[in-house]
């Protein structure tokens, strides 16, 4: 019956993750865009500058900004992609924390694989059953195939107890192939964005620096050191919107590869338990 309810199940599983991989692909030029429009129409909006530019629709050269928040768009053009950056951080740290929460299941894990070796022990395998419908999450499905292999494999007298085992094994790794895609996917978005992140905001305030310059050049007095250092305050809101762009996307890879790790581990101890009891039992 296992092997009958397997084949459904990775069939399917590519089918459907491609519109979730369509998904991933839309969410950052989404964000990016999204992160354009804040950035011109509500940041760099015509009411909060002194002296608003109505000429120049992509990119207004607007001047005498009201207020801390706007002057963050006279960064220049690179804010709006790292707003884009930290608005698809949010996006995937929504979906990863989603994901993760609902492959950790119900409960603990150790409780969880501590009540089904007391089942085991005893040789009940429909209460080991139940217990991974309560789990409900990731270690749960892996323990819930090996257990329906384990329960055929009891009635199964052709095969040498070796044998047997390396079955139990074999369905416990094609349901762990299963599981842990899942978990993993969509990681390398936040990581990647930890990196180019600060990249970009360092890129942001060059140029930023290179235009106050390119000013101070042109001009002369205390006029010039007067906009000079106006320039390079708002250069630097480049490198703290990517420094804390990069930090968040660091922090929380690392809370998502913890539990996963968590989950992991007791995947693989669902493939010793089962085994080992199996051998211990049914020798």
């Amino acid at each position: 019956m296992s092997q009958i309810k397997s084949s459904p199940t990775k069939t399917s599983t590519p089918q459907s993750s491609k519109p979730g991989n369509l998904i991933a692909s839309l969410a950052p030029v989404i964000c990016i865009l999204l992160g354009y429009i804040i950035w011109r129409f509500v940041i760099g909006s015509s009411s909060n500058f002194t002296k608003p530019d109505k000429n120049s629709f992509f990119w207004p050269d607007h001047e005498g900004p009201i207020g801390g928040l706007s002057k963050m768009y006279l960064g220049g053009i690179i804010v709006p992609i790292l707003i884009g950056c930290f608005l698809t951080v949010l996006t995937f740290v929504i979906e990863r924390f989603l994901t993760v929460t609902k492959a950790a299941g119900n409960g603990s894990i150790s409780e969880f694989i501590r009540k089904v070796q007391f089942h085991l022990a005893n040789k009940d395998l429909d209460k080991a059953l139940e217990e991974c419908e309560k789990q409900k999450g990731a270690v749960g499905n892996v323990m819930r195939g090996g257990l329906h292999k384990y329960k055929e494999m009891t009635t199964n007298s052709s095969l040498s107890t070796d044998q047997k085992i390396l079955n139990i094994q074999k369905e416990i790794e094609e349901a762990t192939a299963l599981e842990l895609p899942m978990l993993e996917k969509n990681l390398v978005f936040l990581s990647t964005i930890a990196s180019v992140a600060t990249l970009l905001g360092l890129l942001g305030t060059v140029l930023g620096m290179i235009r106050s310059f390119s000013a101070l050049g042109d001009s002369g007095g205390g006029e010039a050191a007067q906009k000079l250092s106006q320039g390079i305050s708002e250069a630097l809101y480049n490198t703290a919107l990517g420094i804390g762009t990069s930090a968040v996307s660091i922090i929380m890879y690392n809370i998502f590869t913890t539990k996963i790790d968590v989950i992991t581990y007791g995947i693989d101890e669902c493939g010793f338990t089962l085994t080992q009891s199996f051998a211990a039992n049914y020798k």
